[in-house]
């Protein structure tokens, strides 16, 4: 077991990809922490966690509220006294196909505060968790579009904020044993995305990228999760400051 006896945060663990590492985590023997504004859902992902096997808690908290980020890290110090992995999930776009004339000054500052902001504060945290341990590995969620979009222009330049500030955080925490690396997906297939585009403009997109990408599918949650237990991992422990691209080869 990759991840034996280790302490793990997942941040969006109600979705797709934030469930799908959480039980990756749990499955490699970490105890994780599993965090989302939807209590519901994240009660769920809790709930299978166990069914596998696996021990955590389920901490409710919105993400884009700096409070309840810092009661979210309270709490984890308060019940196990440290924190070895923290997978900063939590993210999504809220102006996903605006022309640039048409930009939404109060649909731009949720993009910041929820996928860039969110992880600089929890980040903030971590690093006070970890610094005094001498060790850690924290994995940021970044998105392709980090390299730039022609019709999400907050939200790539949210993920490109996660790539700077990795890079960043890389080079601060590195003499403390802490790695910081960033995932970087194309395409995911989660039902929060199917379900907004609804079944036939998804497979209209998803038959227009698999076409794309060479390796002529879009990606899985559990595409992702694989490469956030990577980077969770001892495999990855000369690993620091990357953003690893999971896109089927897409932007070669």
């Amino acid at each position: 077991m990759r991840l034996f006896e280790k302490i793990a945060l997942v941040t969006g663990a109600a979705g797709g990809i934030g469930r799908a590492v959480a039980l990756c985590f749990a499955k490699e023997g970490a105890s994780v922490i599993v965090s989302d504004i939807n209590a519901a859902g994240c009660a769920a992902t809790l709930e299978l966690l166990e069914g596998l096997g696996g021990s955590g808690m389920s901490v409710q908290a919105d993400v884009t509220q700096e409070n309840e980020i810092k009661s979210l890290y309270h709490q984890i110090a308060d019940r196990y006294g440290k924190l070895d992995i923290v997978a900063n999930i939590a993210g999504g776009d809220v102006e996903p196909a605006a022309d640039v004339e048409q930009i939404d000054y109060l649909k731009m500052s949720t993009n910041l505060d929820l996928n860039l902001k969110s992880c600089i504060i929890s980040c903030r945290e971590a690093a006070r968790m970890m610094k005094p341990q001498g060790s850690g590995k924290i994995v940021n969620m970044s998105s392709l579009v980090y390299r730039g979009s022609p019709n999400q222009f907050s939200y790539s330049a949210a993920k490109g904020g996660i790539y700077a500030f990795t890079r960043s955080l890389a080079m601060s925490l590195g003499r403390y044993g802490i790695t910081v690396n960033a995932l970087a997906p194309a395409l995911v297939e989660v039902p929060a995305f199917v379900s907004a585009l609804g079944p036939e403009r998804w497979e209209m997109l998803r038959k227009e990228c698999a076409q794309r990408y060479p390796l002529g599918r879009v990606a899985t949650p559990d595409d992702v999760a694989r490469c956030a237990l990577f980077l969770a991992s001892d495999d990855a422990a000369f690993i620091t400051g990357q953003i690893i691209e999971i896109s089927g080869g897409a932007r070669l």
